[in-house]
């Protein structure tokens, strides 16, 4: 049998692997008392270190595609190579610099004494003694320069001088940027510069590489953090700058849209459709489920009453609905990308974990207006809950931080290639809790949006800074706050009749306010299935229940969930208004709904696969669930004529094992 074949991140793994063996081997073979061969072993160490910038190169040029099988987490692993290789990089570097004679540490590198003949040895000697000297009459400079800046800015407000220690943090240039004044600094795209001093205005003091300072705009950089042995490397060790700069240099395809002037600089991929897409961990699906004790016999969030025989309802440290309003003066994306979909991303956050589901609402757009979002738009009929503005949110975190994260995203594609990607335009947070722990006023909020991610604290979204200073005029200040993006959000108490129905809900939950009736009833069956039919609470069988089996595939469609209150309004209507309050009535009346209209649906094979912002795909989804020709029944899915899906035991049993939440 033939050997199997190695795909080319596996082979570049094994090479890592086998460079750090030699590496750890050279270091500690350095750190012996009596290795006296330090000429011998600076000239490994320089081969060591050109075998990595190679196999760097290598990995760079590496794509997903060029795999012969399938690798899960491609891109992470690729990252984690990268790191490594870094990593080795850095302590060769070191090495290097240890193994160096004193008086040999400026000389030139290693990469232009290579190039050169054994025949010019003499002339070697000769010029390195002329370039020792000019490199020291550089760095003598630069020294000085620094003393200088130091005295000259000590009155400044936000000076930072670069963090000293074992990292430092380091700025990457995301596109060019031409100095159009005296005292700016001329930068190039990829270019690594160090920060000198942060200005409120937005203008930073920064140096390059050849020790160059000027005034830079802050939205032109990305931190890259970058360790010290390799940025003394960057900055006296020019001669290697093109190699250091590739290793440590990672432009994405929203930085080349950035450069391209295809987008602002503050929009990054967004980080709420990443955990989208990740599984179900972060959607309505998940969170609707009970949630297991401590001890994984009980449940810690579904309760019967015994008097009743409801679901007991719980209170949740924060329970309030809201109405998203308006964003405006948001940067719309240049003409090389077509939007898909505006839209807002809204989970509970407490500034380092997203604690509940993601929710999302698709924004109006407006040509007249393209910096102008607006929600809940007037229709006739009923609004769809994927553009309802009307939300609810529970929480039991009792985090001092808690709020909730609001992400400003695009869905696009780009014109040239067809590629469809996911933009965050900015973001918000509203903290709900003020310094005493006391919840905030329940008002109308607005929040200024912030370009980059949750985790970027230094990104602002504000282009209006200059260089001379905020401006002093209230009339001047007026105009400024106007330009400044905002989302307008309105906090509301929760009603009597809401506040019953949410209280039936799991802790920690988001989504739309026109479902809130369906979710209760729901968790009602649940109960009725959990906590009455089962023999014992020790009992893990598969229950026989297709609603409780398939409904949260629905909850995570919105189509399929207006089509299900579509239908649950009409059959409503024709109850008595004391039916209307009788919950057996209503259980009923909730699996016969679901069941003659929804389930076939889900389940039908004339129905696409759910495609976000494909307005193909939405436009055919919404002919098969609306067009009176093509309903689909139980009767006509039972028929011999209408071709279905398999059956999958799943889709008819529900495993209280798998679906439940674990105790975390």
């Amino acid at each position: 049998m033939p050997p199997k074949r190695r795909g080319p991140l596996q082979t570049v793994q094994r090479e890592t692997d086998d460079i750090k063996r030699k590496v750890d081997a050279l270091v500690q073979h350095a750190a012996e008392p009596d290795a006296s061969d330090r000429t011998e072993t600076l000239e490994r160490c320089k081969e060591l270190q050109r075998a990595v910038e190679e196999i760097m190169k290598t990995l760079k040029k590496l794509s997903k595609a060029d795999e012969l099988a399938p690798v899960g987490n491609y891109d992470q692993c690729k990252r984690e190579e990268e790191k490594r290789l870094l990593t080795l990089y850095e302590r060769l570097q070191s090495l290097a610099l240890q193994l160096q004679p004193h008086d040999e540490t400026a000389g030139p590198s290693s990469s232009q004494r290579d190039q050169e003949s054994e025949e010019e040895n003499s002339d070697e000697e000769d010029e390195s003694s002329e370039d020792e000297d000019a490199e020291e009459e550089v760095q003598d400079d630069y020294d000085d320069d620094d003393d200088d800046d130091d005295n000259a800015d000590s009155g400044d407000e936000d000076i930072g001088p670069t963090a000293k220690g074992q990292g430092s943090v380091s700025y990457i240039a995301l596109s060019a940027f031409k100095g159009e004044e005296e005292g700016d600094l001329s930068i190039q795209k990829g270019e690594v510069l160090r920060v000198l001093s942060k200005n409120k205005d937005g203008w930073w003091l920064a140096q390059n590489s050849k020790g160059q300072k000027g005034l830079v705009p802050k939205t032109f950089l990305k931190v890259c953090i970058i360790s010290q042995a390799l940025t003394e490397c960057i900055y006296i060790k020019t001669s290697n700058w093109n190699t250091v700069r590739k290793a440590v240099t990672e432009i994405d395809a929203t930085d080349v849209l950035s450069a391209m002037g295809a987008i602002p600089p503050g929009f990054r991929p967004s980080t709420l459709s990443r955990l989208l897409e990740e599984g179900r961990s972060y959607r309505a699906s998940h969170f609707i489920q009970p949630k297991l004790s401590q001890s994984q016999l009980s449940f810690k969030d579904l309760h019967m009453d015994p008097d009743t025989g409801k679901v007991h309802g719980q209170s949740s440290r924060v329970s309030l609905t809201l109405t998203l309003w308006s964003c405006r003066m948001i940067p719309p994306p240049g003409v090389r990308l077509q939007v898909l979909s505006r839209h807002i991303r809204l989970c509970a956050f407490n500034g380092t974990q997203v604690l509940s589901n993601i929710h999302t609402v698709r924004a109006t757009y407006n040509s007249k207006s393209p910096k102008t979002w607006s929600f809940s738009p007037r229709m006739t009929g009923m609004l769809p809950c994927l553009l309802d503005g009307d939300c609810f949110l529970r929480c039991d975190s009792e985090s001092p931080d808690l709020g909730i994260l609001f992400e400003l995203g695009v869905t696009y594609i780009r014109n040239s290639t067809g590629e469809r990607g996911d933009l965050s335009c900015g973001w918000a947070f509203l903290k709900l809790f003020d310094e005493s722990g006391a919840p905030i006023a329940l008002r109308t909020q607005e929040l200024t949006v912030h370009s980059g991610t949750p985790f970027e604290k230094d990104s602002d979204m504000d282009t209006t800074s200059t260089k001379r200073g905020y401006p002093t005029g209230v009339f001047q200040q007026m105009l400024l706050s106007r330009k400044i993006p905002k989302l307008v959000v309105k906090l509301k108490s929760v009603k009597t009749r809401s506040r019953e129905l949410l209280n039936l809900l799991p802790d920690t939950i988001v989504g739309s306010l026109s479902t809130v009736h369906l979710l209760a009833t729901y968790r009602q069956i649940l109960a009725d299935a959990l906590l009455l039919d089962r023999v014992t609470m020790y009992n893990a069988d598969l229950i026989c229940s297709s609603v409780l089996a398939s409904f949260p595939d629905v909850l995570d469609q919105p189509d399929l969930m207006d089509a299900f209150r579509k239908s649950w309004t009409e059959s409503e209507s024709n109850l008595r208004r004391s039916d209307k309050r009788d919950i057996n009535v209503l259980k009923q009346m909730f699996v016969s709904v679901y069941m003659g209209s929804v389930f076939p649906l889900l389940y039908s094979v004339e129905m696409p696969a759910p495609c976000w912002a494909d307005e193909e795909v939405e436009s055919q989804r919404a002919r098969i669930i609306y067009s009176p020709s093509q309903k689909t029944s139980v009767e006509t899915l039972l028929s011999s004529q209408c071709s279905h899906q398999a059956f999958d035991i799943t889709q008819v049993t529900y495993d209280l094992i798998s679906s439940a939440q674990h105790w975390v």
